[in-house]
């Protein structure tokens, strides 16, 4: 579609704007005939009752939103023309994990309650994904187990390995960095989950960050990783048009763990893997909300935060859903761009040494 055209071939860069804009248009095309399809099929959301009472109202709005995302993203990429091993571990990761989250949508539906999967069925799932994009990367798009942490450098992480033969095939496995594979993994797509508790919060937040490793894919010159970094953002922002509040359809676990793998192995596959930490920092800190409050609660009967995760307590502080999520965004594109400066000045400084 993009490469296939001489004339656009020539110029990368506009082939990563037009992937985000064909996804963007694909999406908000195709989103009001999946939301009758919903609609028909009475696929709603089931909001949880211990949740913010304002969110009741919300019950039954469409979901599986993520559903369409996912399949956008497939088939822009996938036609662009322009793939490589890294940009397919990143689809197949993205696809595998929204898989999980279609099941688990679909038992919410099923059973009209809003806990689906069991969270050791979920977690397994996760972790069964995370190790075969470990192996997949280290052993098939030959990515470097080396990690770079400023200011001691480049760490290698597949010092303590083992080698397993399959037939005539060595399949090496390093034990630490397949540790922080799965770290990232697991925790990114739970973590994005978790964000997804508001209208537009999660689908802008990604747009953000995935624009953030488009750009980064683009000056290590690995055009196909950052065009499916651009498709997913385009596919996104066709998304919110819809999921701006008040919503006209939610993603679902569908999306936000599918998503939220997506980044994750971005940033593997852009050896970008502890940046991930400010990149997605707002993640990170929807996380540690829950994680704070759980743990308060437990060893002192006390909460830290009114509601978790922390958008739900500026909720209850009377903020309003757009406030949170417009300033959240906001939050999102200076750590993502604090992350991108980063990325720049710490590759220049370890180039020259």
């Amino acid at each position: 579609m993009f490469s296939f055209i001489p004339e656009i071939a020539r110029y990368p860069t506009y082939q990563v704007l037009l992937a985000a804009v064909v996804a963007m248009s694909l999406a908000g095309a195709l989103f009001p005939l999946w939301i009758r399809i919903l609609k028909y099929r009475n696929i709603g959301q089931q909001v949880r009752a211990d949740g913010p009472q304002g969110h009741l109202i919300k019950q039954g709005t469409p979901t599986m939103g993520g559903v369409l995302i996912l399949l956008v993203v497939s088939v822009v990429y996938l036609g662009g023309g322009e793939v490589d091993r890294k940009g397919l571990i990143a689809l197949m990761a993205m696809l595998a994990c929204g898989l999980l989250g279609f099941i688990d949508d679909y038992a919410k539906v099923v059973h009209e309650r809003s806990l689906g999967l069991r969270p050791r069925a979920k977690i397994a799932g996760q972790a069964l994904v995370a190790i075969t994009v470990a192996l997949a990367a280290v052993n098939w798009a030959h990515i470097s187990t080396k990690v770079l942490m400023p200011p001691v450098g480049y760490v290698d992480l597949g010092t303590l390995s083992s080698v397993v033969r399959l037939g005539d095939v060595a399949v090496r496995i390093p034990w630490l960095y397949l540790l922080l594979v799965w770290f990232m993994v697991v925790g990114e797509s739970n973590a994005v989950n978790l964000t997804d508790g508001l209208d537009g919060l999660a689908a802008g937040t990604v747009t953000l960050v995935m624009l953030t490793y488009a750009a980064i894919a683009f000056r290590q010159d690995s055009l196909a990783v950052s065009l499916f970094a651009s498709t997913v953002a385009g596919a996104c922002v066709g998304f919110l048009w819809y999921n701006s509040h008040p919503a006209d359809i939610f993603m679902g676990d569908t999306g936000s763990l599918g998503l939220g793998a997506a980044i994750a192995t971005l940033a593997i596959v852009t050896k970008t893997e502890l940046l991930l930490l400010l990149i997605g920092g707002v993640y990170l800190v929807e996380t540690l909300s829950v994680v704070l409050q759980v743990a308060s609660f437990k060893l002192t009967g006390k909460r830290i935060f009114r509601m978790a995760p922390i958008h739900h307590h500026f909720e209850m502080l009377g903020w309003s859903e757009t406030k949170v999520m417009v300033r959240f965004w906001i939050i999102t594109g200076i750590m993502a761009g604090a992350g991108f400066a980063l990325y720049f000045v710490s590759t220049a400084l370890w180039k020259q040494a």
